[in-house]
């Protein structure tokens, strides 16, 4: 039983393609004693505009039924992965606050299952999810199994996250001399009044600055501008 869960590991380690990834993933899913696997990925990341990855065999009247009835924003069991790298055993004492998903995901089948997910530095998050509709997953269950999910769900996420562009890094931030100038002058704690008098420039063009370097960095005001300014070392 080890050599043929080494090979199957072993295969997916060369899939280079996310679906055909999925599908041996799936296989060898099946063969540890799940009947479904899911594997869904997202970004909260700004500027990174990608259709969210949602793959898995769940029934396809469970699908419409969880997308109709809007249950992603109530499922705890998503809640806790976007928050939490830490597997999650589905239970009903999970459920306790949503009932109604908890009873329509066991009719569909989705009765013993788990969850855990991969979060990077990027911004990307993934969850995996591995179900059965019979035999409770026990501690042991979960162990045992626990290395070769962890195996799958970076393995995913990993070739996801390779066909992103990088985001943004505020060292890449471009600021005009000017820009830097008056960020300089608000690190001494200079008015916008006062670096208008300094620079010989009227107090709206100083503002207009600011704000373009506020912009820029993608905070929200001159303070987090300048410490990002300070962090990156344009000041």
């Amino acid at each position: 039983m080890k050599v043929w869960k080494e090979s199957q590991l072993t295969q997916l380690s060369y899939a280079q393609k996310i679906e055909t990834a999925y599908e041996m993933s799936l296989n060898l899913v099946k063969n540890l004693g799940f009947n479904f696997c899911a594997f869904s990925i997202t970004s909260q990341t700004r500027g990174i505009h990608r259709h969210p990855i949602n793959l898995n065999n769940y029934p396809t009247e469970w699908n419409s039924k969880y997308e109709q009835e809007h249950f992603s924003e109530i499922d705890p069991i998503l809640a806790h992965c976007n928050h939490s790298e830490l597997p999650i055993l589905w239970h009903e004492k999970v459920f306790f606050k949503t009932p109604t998903l908890w009873q329509a995901q066991k009719q569909q089948g989705l009765r013993y299952g788990w969850s855990q997910s991969v979060h990077d530095e990027n911004g990307l998050c993934s969850m995996l999810s591995l179900a059965r509709s019979h035999c409770p997953i026990t501690t042991h269950d979960l162990y045992k199994n626990l290395g070769y999910a962890i195996f799958i769900s970076r393995h995913l996420h990993g070739l996801v996250a390779k066909e992103l562009p990088a985001p943004s890094k505020p060292g890449t931030v471009h600021l005009s001399s000017r820009e830097v100038e008056v960020l300089k002058y608000s690190a001494d704690g200079k008015t916008a009044g006062e670096i208008a008098i300094i620079l010989s420039l009227s107090e709206s063009t100083v503002q207009f600055h600011i704000r373009g370097a506020i912009r820029k960095f993608g905070v929200n005001n001159k303070i987090a501008a300048v410490i990002r300014a300070a962090k990156v070392g344009v000041i």
